[in-house]
């Protein structure tokens, strides 16, 4: 069992200034606000592909190190309840028992929600798991729970939803919504309609296209996003008011520990 007070946290302030201290002490800092605790590795032969993601949540870079990480990434900036991403956000270490080595793990992603709560992200595919990577997660939950913050491990996001995700990405930024063509869609799919049918329903669809895939992406409208690509008959629909209750918002990660 690993104890509370052996929980240590590092990270990157605004500033760019290192800060340290116990667990218990650096929790309420505003890590969504943290610099990388550390570089991603370059070298030749690299099969992963690490870069920098411009979320709309934040406007701002965040990096990525993966393929795996960047879907995850995409669909925490599509989710209406996130309001910041960090990646890299700090760095852990912890004693098991009286052991005098110090464990050091670095979630991926440190999110924070629209009410303040958070919660902090690992991304790694299930069949890249080894016993050390998951005792390393075990204790990243067990600190996060100690200070009120969620923690989830994930794995590969569906592959349908995220080429849905990456098409729609490519509409996120606040520029591409237009009025009044946005009130009229919103007003056109308070019935489910096919998507093409309701973009002509508004006007030329090259012109209106664009807007209604924003809309899709702040799911201010909401479709199908799981069980086939994005299409002309793809039935789009007015969402649901209330966060969370939007359909394709299910994408369950495949290890979660509530704090």
């Amino acid at each position: 069992m690993v104890e509370a007070e052996d929980f240590w946290l590092e990270y990157v302030d605004a500033r760019g200034e290192s800060r340290g201290g116990p667990l218990e002490v650096m929790w309420r800092d505003r890590f969504e606000a943290a610099g990388q605790v550390r570089a991603f590795p370059s070298y030749r032969g690299q099969r992963n592909f690490s870069g920098w993601y411009w979320a709309a949540t934040c406007s701002d870079l965040v990096g990525y190190e993966s393929w795996v990480e960047l879907g995850h990434l995409m669909r925490l900036d599509a989710d209406p309840d996130v309001v910041a991403v960090a990646s890299q956000p700090f760095q852990l270490s912890w004693r098991y028992g009286g052991q005098g080595r110090r464990i050091r793990h670095t979630p991926d992603y440190f999110v924070r929600r629209q009410d303040g709560t958070a919660v902090a992200v690992d991304v790694r595919p299930d069949e890249r798991i080894e016993p050390e990577d998951a005792a390393k997660f075990e204790a990243t939950a067990e600190a996060c729970a100690r200070v009120g913050w969620d923690y989830e491990r994930v794995g590969v996001l569906d592959p349908v939803l995220a080429a849905n995700l990456r098409w729609l990405s490519g509409y996120r930024h606040p520029r591409v919504r237009r009025e009044p063509v946005a009130g009229a869609l919103l007003a056109v799919f308070r019935e489910p309609l096919g998507l093409l049918a309701g973009a002509r329903a508004v006007g030329d669809p090259l012109a209106v296209l664009p807007v209604l895939y924003h809309l899709l992406w702040r799911r201010e409208l909401t479709a199908e996003m799981r069980t086939g690509r994005l299409s002309a008959a793809s039935r789009v629909r007015l969402a649901p008011t209330t966060v969370g209750e939007v359909g394709w918002d299910a994408d369950a990660p495949e290890a979660a520990v509530a704090g």
